[in-house]
């Protein structure tokens, strides 16, 4: 199992990236005029967000190619001896699959509105419908989705580092979010709000 899931893991976050960050935001890019990552390099807290969801996935790329790589280190990552099941490991290649799959669904329902942080100068769209209409933060929930698929695919020390770290970053960016979408859609976003659970 560990065999295929050296292979599958790289090629997956390679994927992964690719299609739901990198080409989505070439294509939003292109149709908006402007590239949708927004993140802020200043010391405020969207821009302190930002370098640690940066630093988080740099890291955790590095950790699946060591694991891909040194087969040797497995041990220095600590693992989980109760969690090295095999239909554990199977779960988790379970929702690797399906936070693909359900991060670009939801990028494909936020259309144009696609950003990479808080964009304070284009007024974009609140979209409510397709998986909008299941989670106000589907993109993010896919994101939690595919953390927890591999920490259960490689349970150690290091995924589970990633997951609470991830889970942090991630609950803390859905409030700063969802504060300036409050500012900016105002009462229609409060309905919105009322209506659909913040995760799912």
């Amino acid at each position: 199992m560990d065999e295929i899931l050296r292979l599958v893991l790289p090629i997956y976050f390679i994927i992964y990236f690719g299609l739901a960050f990198v080409l989505k935001s070439l294509l939003v890019a292109k149709k908006i005029g402007k590239y949708p990552l927004v993140l802020p390099k200043d010391d405020s807290a969207f821009g302190l967000i930002g370098r640690y969801f940066k630093l988080t996935l740099i890291a955790m790329f590095m950790y699946v190619l060591a694991f891909a790589f040194f087969p040797a280190w497995h041990a220095i990552f600590l693992p989980i001896t109760a969690l090295e099941v095999v239909a554990i490991k199977y779960i988790g290649l379970a929702l690797l699959v399906v936070a693909l799959i359900w991060t670009i669904l939801a990028q494909k329902h936020m259309k144009n509105s696609w950003r990479i942080g808080i964009d304070n100068e284009t007024k974009t769209e609140l979209v409510t419908s397709g998986l909008f209409g299941l989670s106000r933060n589907p993109i993010f929930f896919g994101m939690i989705l595919s953390l927890i698929g591999l920490f259960l695919s490689t349970p150690n020390a290091f995924t589970a580092l990633f997951l609470i770290l991830g889970y942090v970053l991630i609950q803390i960016q859905i409030r700063l979010e969802e504060d300036f979408l409050m500012k900016e859609h105002g009462e229609k976003y409060l309905r919105y709000k009322q209506k659909v659970r913040r995760l799912i």
